[in-house]
């Protein structure tokens, strides 16, 4: 079986203490911001759509990690599949609110990585923000 095509690297998370702190550093970077929540935060560059995820102590659902983004929902399924057919673990996938669907798995060496699905729109914003669209090339 072929590996599934990664689109790209589309995001870090990274745990923080002070999330007021931490956002307003990364804005004044130049990133914007596109979504917010009291427990996690996401930061876009504007003209590519590369994020950070910023994650609070209480934010439970994931911790550090790094993302592949894919074009297509049925790739984050198909690359599942042979990663546990190589006898790797995943967890399950997940379909999220946003309109993103991700599982999470560690590589060899104890690092976490989400394997999600970006619509073709971008991710979204609960802030006002249109979403940053995919960067094709």
């Amino acid at each position: 079986m072929a590996p599934a095509a990664v689109h790209r690297l589309g995001h870090v998370a990274l745990r923080v203490v002070d999330m007021e702190r931490a956002k307003a550093f990364y804005l004044g970077l130049g990133l914007r911001l596109t979504w917010d929540a009291p427990d996690w935060c996401y930061v876009q560059w504007p003209d590519s759509g590369e994020g950070i995820a910023l994650l609070s102590p209480e934010y439970r659902a994931a911790g550090p990690h790094f993302a592949f983004h894919f074009q297509d929902r049925a790739e984050v399924d198909r690359i599942r599949e042979q990663l546990v057919g190589q006898g790797h673990s995943c967890g399950p996938v997940h379909d999220h609110r946003d309109g993103t669907a991700s599982f999470y798995l560690q590589d060899p060496e104890g690092n976490w990585l989400e394997m999600l699905y970006e619509p073709a729109a971008g991710l979204p914003s609960n802030v006002g923000a249109d979403p940053i669209p995919l960067v094709r090339a």
